[in-house]
């Protein structure tokens, strides 16, 4: 009989005072394996933070599989997770990063091989959190924005109206969210998910994002598959399987 791995929620102190809440779903190894950090999307307005990933079997399938700590974070705003939402800005950059220390502290997990898995508004966050975090072993990002200036102009009026009513629509904040514009910043290998009919985040983001980081010398991979903003799970688990099994290999050593 398989024993499944027990899911743990936790509630970290943000530096500001702030709750960070992470839901965590530990390898059963002796010795330190790898670790991947989900970032939930918009999730239509309910609010639901990290908890989607329980309910869904995310956690649970991805630390099986790979026997790696999967776990995934909630957003300011988001579950149970302190602080307003910002859009993907300052707030919620410093969550993921409080998030991705705390497990960078278990003992069950390897430091080196970190995976950081972003999603849709996700994605925009994770992004920059890798612009600032130069130790993570790659990036996952599904269906995201690089430039937000460019995606407010050209996105619906509930997408404007949810960055206006968060971020705001200065310069200085726009820039604060569009890894596009520091790519140069970021040391990690990085995969790149976007539907090619995505009406939300234009393909055209995706390209542009993989260019810039591919100019800067990184390794990048992008992946197109013909969907739209939602990727189908069986699309993306083809190309993610051996990604993440060459991650999390524990025969080949990472530089």
């Amino acid at each position: 009989m398989v024993t499944m791995p027990a899911v743990t929620r936790h509630l970290i102190d943000r530096e500001d005072g702030a709750m960070v809440e992470l839901f965590q779903a530990q390898a059963s190894t002796n010795t330190p394996s790898g670790a991947i950090l989900f970032v939930h999307g918009n999730q239509g307005g309910r609010l639901l933070g990290a908890i989607e990933t329980v309910n869904n079997g995310v956690l649970l399938r991805f630390c099986s599989a790979l026997n790696i700590t999967a776990a995934a974070v909630s957003q300011p705003g988001f579950g149970a997770s302190g602080g307003p939402p910002d859009f993907c800005g300052p707030g919620t950059q410093q969550a993921i990063a409080t998030a991705l220390a705390f497990l960078r502290k278990q003992p069950s997990v390897d430091p080196d091989r970190i995976v950081l898995y972003g999603n849709s508004r996700g994605a925009v966050a994770a992004a920059m959190v890798a612009t600032r975090v130069s130790d993570l072993r790659a990036v996952i990002l599904s269906s995201g924005v690089y430039d937000l200036q460019a995606a407010f102009q050209a996105s619906s009026q509930g997408l404007r109206w949810a960055i206006e009513k968060e971020a705001g629509v200065s310069s200085e904040a726009f820039l604060a969210r569009s890894a596009l514009h520091h790519a140069h910043k970021i040391q990690s290998e990085t995969m790149l998910l976007h539907g090619r009919h995505d009406d939300r985040a234009p393909l055209a983001q995706a390209e542009r994002f993989s260019n810039a980081l591919s100019d800067a010398g990184l390794p990048v991979t992008l992946s197109v598959f013909e969907c739209g903003h939602r990727i189908p799970r069986e699309y993306a688990q083809a190309v993610l399987r051996p990604f993440l099994q060459k991650i999390f290999s524990p025969n080949v050593t990472y530089h």
